[in-house]
């Protein structure tokens, strides 16, 4: 990895950012992709860095949308139908077919670098004190914010609890609405929520905001200790987690709409496809410009495919 771009995986990784790793560990000539080639991966799709030539990064980018979902490491194997065969079954590699004029094959590392969970409490008490202690040791990155309000960076990932025991419960609730928080929950009883959802509604605050706030917050224990709420909210918070929710990359509910290029018989992801070509009402979707180039010769030989 060249000094750029392990300056971008450092400055990433220092702003709690998820991205991924594509390295080259292996290449077979002619290929664009060398041994050693790496790149760094983010999730919207942007690629610093170099995978490979037209065929190889739109597969490398799909594999990298799944290999971010899961948070799990993968090796691709991308080359010709007859070199997948030639190379056997392998439980440990994911095999692409690609029908690059080529011929080249590539193997490719792909490493997520996902962030830790964050969790940002406001306020103080000795429910936050069960929450601070039970999150850490769970490696959740926590910070605990005071009465000034000074949030630090949050995003989809974050968990933000207010836990501010009516002294400044509405200002809190305003500031937190204010972020990309994943989760929002308020520790505070059913009629205290009320009223501060009903002070906020006053305030013109949206229904879709409103609905962002979790109170009481919490998985229902029963009646409980003060102290032991912070359990029942690291409770709901790793329950979330679990059913893939507080991320800051794609979840598998996010895969893009895929089409085949008609040509070489591809995948394509529709979104970013950069060579489309429309017959009799049709809209075709190509993996690089030579199979655009030959469906435009001749489309009614691929029309239908």
């Amino acid at each position: 990895m060249d000094r750029e771009l392990l300056g971008l995986a450092a400055d990433l990784s220092r702003r709690h950012q998820p991205f991924l790793t594509a390295t080259v560990v292996w290449a077979r000539g002619p290929s664009s992709g060398k041994r050693g080639s790496t790149a760094i991966i983010q999730p919207d799709g942007t690629v610093s860095g170099w995978i490979g030539g037209a065929c190889a990064e739109p597969v490398v980018l799909r594999e990298a949308r799944d290999a971010m979902a899961d948070g799990k490491p993968r090796l691709l194997f991308l080359g010709t139908e007859a070199d997948i065969a030639s190379a056997g079954s392998r439980s440990d590699v994911i095999t692409v077919p690609i029908s690059c004029t080529s011929e080249g094959a590539l193997e490719v590392f792909l490493e997520p670098m996902l962030p830790q969970p964050h969790l940002v409490v406001i306020g103080e008490s000795p429910a936050v004190e069960t929450l601070v202690t039970l999150a850490a040791a769970l490696d959740w990155r926590v910070e605990v914010v005071g009465e000034d309000l000074a949030l630090p960076e949050i995003g989809a990932s974050t968990a933000v609890v207010i836990a501010t025991q009516g002294h400044y419960d509405e200002p809190a609730v305003e500031a937190a609405l204010g972020t990309a928080a994943g989760y929002i929950g308020m520790i505070a009883s059913r009629k205290r929520a009320e009223t501060v959802l009903g002070y906020l509604t006053d305030r013109g605050v949206t229904d879709d905001q409103l609905e962002r706030i979790v109170a009481p917050a919490g998985i229902d224990l029963g009646h409980i200790a003060h102290r032991e709420i912070g359990v029942s909210i690291v409770a709901e918070l790793v329950e979330r987690r679990a059913a893939g929710e507080l991320r800051g990359w794609p979840s598998p509910a996010d895969k893009p709409h895929l089409a085949i290029d008609p040509v070489c018989g591809m995948e394509v992801e529709v979104a970013s496809a950069r060579w489309i070509s429309e017959h009799q009402g049709e809209t075709y979707y190509f993996c690089a410009p030579g199979c655009k180039t030959a469906f435009d010769k001749t489309p009614a030989e691929y029309a239908g495919v």
